[in-house]
């Protein structure tokens, strides 16, 4: 027995893929950004020996990289839970 999901059973699906690509997109484009941001906060702060700051952009750093691997990775993860879920 296959089972998928019927992608085409509701009215404006296409639509929403549109728009969900458009804000992955824009997700990641934030998010490598702020890690460039952040990356040279870090750099500067460090070498003028301001320790608070360089922890604070360090965050912003993981932060970013976190946001950028979760954009990232949302739509092979869904195809993989997919595939997962026809092997049930």
């Amino acid at each position: 027995m296959d089972v998928f999901p019927d992608f085409d059973g509701l009215a404006g699906v296409e639509d929403i893929e549109k728009v969900v690509g458009a804000l992955l997109t824009i997700v990641l484009v934030a998010a490598v950004l702020m890690l460039i941001v952040s990356a040279v906060a870090w750099a500067i702060a460090s070498a003028a020996g301001n320790y608070t700051a360089a922890m604070k952009a360090r965050g912003g750093v993981l932060v970013a990289l976190g946001a950028a691997v979760l954009a990232g990775g949302a739509i092979p993860w869904v195809n993989w839970l997919i595939s997962i879920g026809r092997q049930l």
